[in-house]
């Protein structure tokens, strides 16, 4: 599966810019309802991100607990990342982005990475594109976490996945997403 191009970050030329951050804007967006009023939206301009769901020779899955201080909590999480941008604001590659999360959360490095399609994580407020790789041919390595990373690795079955999802331990929807769509295209 190929991925679409990835495109700059999707503003608007109507949109007014109402905070810029290192990874994302807030903007308000005029959109024109079904009666013809213009009102604005609160929109978080994302520049996309990938998900990586690495499977291990015996069929374990990588996860990892990851704490989230937005939610303060740590989560049962896939291994994920922003897309980095370079000084003229061009997103990488997410194929490299997935390759690159994958050995600094993890430490395994993948001798095989596929595309796995995409997704947006919250379309209604935010323009985040995610797009998802499966890591095979997994190589243990050395964890190379950012100062601001608390990760620690767990290896669960495909059953012991779906029991935590369903007893809501797993809550990171969009590990949820691609570990479901994962499972059920599995061959049983």
């Amino acid at each position: 599966m190929v991925h679409d191009n990835v495109p700059e970050l999707p503003r608007m030329a109507e949109d007014r810019l109402i905070f810029h951050g290192p990874r994302v804007d807030f903007v308000m967006r005029p959109t024109r309802t079904t009666s013809g009023k213009v009102r604005e939206r609160e929109v978080v301009v994302h520049p996309g991100a990938i998900i990586v769901l690495p499977v291990l020779a015996d069929g374990r899955i990588v996860m990892i607990k990851n704490r989230r201080h937005t939610v303060n909590q740590t989560l049962l999480e896939l291994c994920a990342g922003t897309l980095e941008r370079d000084a003229a604001g061009r997103p990488e590659d997410p194929m490299g982005c997935a390759a690159r999360e994958l050995t600094e959360e993890t430490g395994y490095q993948a001798g095989k990475l596929e595309a796995f399609g995409w997704f947006y994580t919250s379309p209604g407020i935010l323009t985040e594109k995610m797009y998802a790789f499966i890591a095979r041919e997994l190589v243990r390595g050395e964890q190379d976490l950012e100062d601001n990373e608390q990760i620690e690795v767990v290896l669960l079955t495909p059953e012991e996945i779906l029991q935590r999802i369903a007893e809501n331990v797993i809550v990171d929807a969009k590990s949820i997403a691609t570990l479901l769509k994962y499972l059920c295209g599995r061959k049983v």
